[in-house]
């Protein structure tokens, strides 16, 4: 049974409006959500496109915290590759000391960019970034709970500045590696749904790996695409603009979403391949009873997920607060 609604927000950019506009708009759907009774707001971290305006999650959540006083806020997630593991835990161990137990640190592998963008990102170019994340993550935990080893060379810099406050850490994924890694280290663990629509399986296996190594009950978030409007049609005609924006994107054009009669045109002139293209990608569009049956029976196919975050893209930002207004009414929240 579904208990708790989150949200995760990628700030869309709406053609004609500008990165800043969408910034705002993430701000006022936080207040929003918080309001009908969502229980987390991540903010994702995408870099190099004009469709997502978020490069660094780190810089929205401190805005969103000031502007709740509720919800828990949190990162969907840092794409760790990028950064330093003590830079990470320095900053959400600020974050933390200043929101009290309401700070989340989402944490994932992917570059959240394509490789130049993500090459562009580097410090130093003189090579490739090493693959070590499993070593990145275990060094961020250090620092968070204070378990260096005394002879460890950072042993002295985990005297983090928002102490005794701390984020709570998750781990994102959409393969199974990552689910892999979550159970070994015994965090919780968010799928992304809305990229593998054929994670039931990692997540079961993750489950099991847990309760092998006798940790406790896991907590588990499946996250999933959703938009809600007054009706079926409606809400297919709105999410017209992510499915355009999407298929653009697959085709290596990644554009600001556009309008919806614009991107009802092309998906009338390009439905077949555009269809391709999008159906890689789960989608739960519909009126109000629609969204919750598909949402309900995600949550099943999940082995019984307790939570769900949904994103949704749409021109209008007023859509997209009204789509999460509803879900919160179909599941009782609001």
């Amino acid at each position: 049974m579904v208990r708790r609604l989150s949200v995760l927000d990628q700030s869309p950019v709406a053609a004609g409006s500008t990165g800043g506009d969408a910034l705002r708009n993430s701000i006022d759907l936080a207040r929003h959500t918080e309001s009908l009774g969502y229980h987390r707001y991540w903010v994702a971290e995408h870099h190099g496109t004009p469709m997502l305006a978020c490069a660094a999650p780190e810089v929205l959540i401190g805005p969103i915290g000031a502007a709740t006083s509720t919800i828990r806020v949190g990162s969907g997630g840092v794409m760790l590759p990028h950064y330093s593991p003590l830079k990470v835990a320095e900053t959400f161990s600020m974050l933390s000391g200043l929101y009290p137990d309401r700070i989340d640190l989402g944490l994932g592998r992917a570059p959240g960019s394509d490789p130049l963008t993500a090459f562009a990102l580097q410090r130093d170019r003189r090579q490739a970034a090493p693959d070590d994340f499993p070593d990145q993550l275990t060094e961020l935990l250090a620092y968070l709970h204070d378990a260096l080893p005394p002879r460890h060379q950072f042993a002295k810099l985990s005297q983090l500045p928002g102490r005794p406050s701390m984020p709570d850490v998750w781990l994102l994924g959409s393969s199974p590696q990552s689910g892999v890694w979550a159970a070994e280290l015994g965090l919780p663990y968010a799928f992304a749904d809305f990229i593998n629509p054929a994670g039931a399986g990692i997540v079961a296996r993750y489950r099991d790996q847990l309760a092998t190594a006798g940790n406790p009950l896991p907590r588990v978030i499946v996250c999933a695409w959703a938009l809600c409007a007054a009706t079926d049609a409606e809400a297919e005609r709105l999410g017209a603009s992510a499915r355009m924006a999407f298929a653009k994107m697959l085709q290596g054009q990644s554009i600001a979403v556009p309008p919806v009669n614009e991107a009802v045109h092309f998906l009338a002139a390009n439905g077949s391949a555009a269809d391709a293209l999008v159906r890689r990608r789960r989608w739960i569009v519909g009126a109000p009873d629609t969204v919750r049956a598909g949402l309900e029976a995600l949550a099943d196919e999940y082995g019984g997920a307790e939570e769900l975050m949904i994103v949704t893209i749409t021109h209008d930002h007023g859509a997209r607060r009204r789509s999460y207004e509803l879900i919160a009414r179909a599941f009782g929240i609001a």
